[in-house]
């Protein structure tokens, strides 16, 4: 979820950033995306530390706060490692896209050629039916 970015391309005063990214979806209306942020870690002039969280170059508050869906403003919003979006999206819509596998098809086989076994006619006797019924002898 994280990757230190060392001390490159770090605004005035921070001493470190660390990239995070996260899948959101809103249990309002279902819409779902996903978002980079830069977290900025700074020092105040108290000694104090702060972060800011910076997407797409503009500081914006913690999406871990309270995020806002973009879709219907909605507040009831679910938080999810980075990348689920995206596989949920492959899966609903990815099979539809991909073609079945090509292969060998297998001609159905008429049932005029299936050789059947013939049924051996069974020929009951009233003892084999009351064989059932019959006491044993102690």
């Amino acid at each position: 979820m994280s990757e230190i970015a060392g001390r490159t391309g770090l605004r005035a005063g921070a001493s470190a950033v660390v990239n995070e990214s996260y899948s959101f979806a809103c249990m309002r209306c279902g819409h779902g995306w996903e978002q980079s942020y830069e977290i900025e870690h700074h020092t105040d002039a108290t000694g104090h530390e702060f972060v800011l969280y910076v997407a797409d170059g503009r500081v914006v508050p913690s999406p871990l706060s309270r995020p806002a869906c973009h879709n219907c403003d909605g507040h009831v919003v679910r938080i999810m490692r980075p990348g689920r979006v995206a596989s949920a999206r492959d899966a609903a819509y990815g099979s539809r896209r991909v073609p079945p596998p090509a292969g060998p098809v297998e001609a159905p086989v008429p049932e005029a050629a299936v050789t059947r076994t013939p049924r051996v006619q069974h020929h009951w006797h009233l003892s084999d039916l009351l064989h059932a019924f019959q006491r044993k002898a102690s």
